[in-house]
């Protein structure tokens, strides 16, 4: 009786960390960005970013990102929103510590609309034991490119992750 306690014990420990490693269907985050200008004059726009994403596999997503920005450096506001998407790759191996990067194209929308690249990442933090909610700190280099000028930019972001269904 002893050994077949025993084994259910391990049998339950071993379930709860695969249930950890398990990927979800898709995660929705929302969170507070900083977007500053560092070539040529200094600007920050202060806003927030939104993404959700669907996951192919344990290590491959798609995503679909979105901003909106204020800036306020002489006089009248500027604002501006972008919208991007593309691959992420996540590395979930680490239990409640999910770090990710990701390649983004799209637009970004101010006086003109412009194409957007980017390149970053961050890292997904389990803030529950079922895995359902984290805290992301992300870092990313955007280039805006329009009139044959590239303007680069660099967006610091926080926000809360809702992790939608298992694998």
């Amino acid at each position: 009786m002893e050994k077949l306690m025993m084994a259910a014990a391990a049998l339950m420990l071993v379930a709860t960390a695969v249930r950890a490693q398990e990927t979800p269907v898709a995660d929705v985050a929302g969170g507070y960005s900083i977007i500053e200008v560092v070539k040529g004059f200094s600007t920050t726009g202060y806003g927030g970013s939104g993404s959700a994403a669907l996951n192919v596999n344990n290590w491959l997503g798609v995503v679909g990102d979105v901003g909106l920005y204020h800036a306020s450096p002489f006089g009248p506001g500027v604002d501006a929103g972008t919208y991007t998407f593309g691959p992420r790759v996540s590395y979930r191996h680490w239990g409640r510590v999910t770090p990710f990067a990701q390649v983004l194209l799209g637009g970004v929308r101010y006086s003109a609309n412009a194409f957007v690249f980017g390149a970053g990442g961050g890292v997904d933090i389990g803030l529950d034991r079922g895995g359902r909610f984290a805290l992301r700190p992300q870092v990313e280099y955007f280039g805006f490119r329009t009139n044959g000028a590239t303007t680069d930019t660099v967006r610091l972001g926080v926000g809360l992750v809702v992790r939608i269904g298992r694998k």
